[in-house]
């Protein structure tokens, strides 16, 4: 079957995703024809995934968070009302996957939560099937078991998930445990796409390779650099911890070392896993995807979320074993947690039962 991906390029996340789903295709005779990533003026597509896929990348203008005043949170006011009045030069971009969808001859467009998507089929149907992707869609499963009054803001981040999925026949719901499927809602419950790059780092029986190890020292990924000051406060006072953080700042270069056991590093992901396999424990802004490497490789997790929908993935992880959650980058706390940190093995195993599962729902019933 031919398939084209329309990925959203807020994040590293649904461009990992997109990546690993490529290569589990091609592994198994099928062929990604093209791939589409979403960018804007502060988000461009990263070296490294354009160095990993086969398909021909191709971008267009989307909609992006806008950053608060301390480049910590989105600004979700701003963001709203700044998409809001831009809409207009989106039309462009929503025209253009129309026109792919049909001059690519995919049998299958492979949403991976691109708003425009949703519009693009909410206009006028296409013929073209859409399976969308995404571990949002967990959050509309009856099942979920969200404490609703300890998440407000929640409502609008599911208006999103249905805007965006719109006439998609399966929505792919990314999952940390099994749930039963939603058939009422079209959810699909799936392990996550984690890249073979990770997956090779454990044995074929789940035992941990050679290079996965508990170092002496903390990594973190943080999205918004503006948390930046806030892991140096706490270093200035533990100045003998070793800490590492990657980032998606481009203006500091590839590196920006503070002293010798603190540097910035720019996101690349063969450098980020390698530090991944060695780290203590790993610390992150609770994006779905860097958890889910995290838990699989074992690593005691410090989620500080940035939003509502991090807060949503950080209560999930949490009560599947995987870390803490805080309000600031707390590192002493992290370290405490993992003293008695045990990983979840259930979640290796589903894990590891992922490429099985998901080809089955991209070649059978689409229509």
């Amino acid at each position: 079957m031919r398939y084209l991906f329309v990925v959203q390029g807020e994040g590293r996340g649904h461009m990992t995703q997109a990546m690993t789903l490529e290569k589990m295709l091609a592994r198994n005779g099928h062929e990604v024809v093209g791939i589409m990533v979403g960018t804007s003026a502060t988000r461009k597509v990263p070296e490294f995934f354009l160095r990993s896929v086969s398909a021909p990348v191709t971008e267009y203008t989307s909609m992006n968070f806008r950053p608060s005043h301390k480049n910590r949170k989105p600004n979700m006011i701003g963001t709203v009302l700044y998409n809001v009045f831009a809409f207009v030069k989106y039309f462009p971009s929503i025209r253009r996957i129309r026109k792919t969808a049909i001059e690519s001859r995919a049998d299958v467009v492979v949403n991976f939560y691109e708003l425009l998507v949703g519009l693009a089929y909410m206009g006028r149907r296409l013929k073209v099937p859409c399976v969308s992707i995404g571990h949002q869609y967990l959050f509309l499963h009856k099942g979920f078991g969200l404490p609703l009054v300890k998440y407000p803001g929640h409502e609008g981040l599911n208006v999103l998930s249905r805007i965006n999925s719109f006439g998609s026949c399966k929505l792919l719901a990314l999952s940390f445990n099994h749930l039963p499927d939603d058939s009422s809602r079209r959810i699909k419950v799936v392990p996550p796409l984690l890249r073979p790059d990770v997956l090779r780092l454990r044995n074929s029986d789940g035992s941990a390779g050679e290079s996965v190890c508990r170092g002496d020292y903390i990594l973190g990924y943080m999205l918004n650099p503006g948390f930046a000051p806030e892991v140096e406060a706490w270093h200035s006072g533990h100045p003998d911890v070793n800490l590492r953080f990657f980032w998606d700042k481009w203006s500091e270069g590839p590196v920006r070392k503070v002293d010798d056991n603190l540097s910035f590093y720019l996101i690349d992901d063969k450098e980020f896993l390698h530090q991944m396999a060695g780290c203590g424990a790993y610390a992150s802004t609770a994006g779905f995807e860097s958890v889910c490497e995290a838990m699989y490789l074992g690593k005691p997790i410090l989620m500080v979320p940035s939003h509502i929908e991090q807060e949503i993935n950080a209560f999930d992880a949490t009560r599947n074993g995987a870390g803490i959650s805080a309000k600031t980058f707390d590192l002493s706390a992290l370290i405490e947690f993992a003293k008695d940190y045990h990983q979840n093995d259930g979640f290796i195993e589903w894990v590891n039962s992922a490429e099985k599962i998901i080809l089955k729902e991209l070649t059978e019933d689409i229509h």
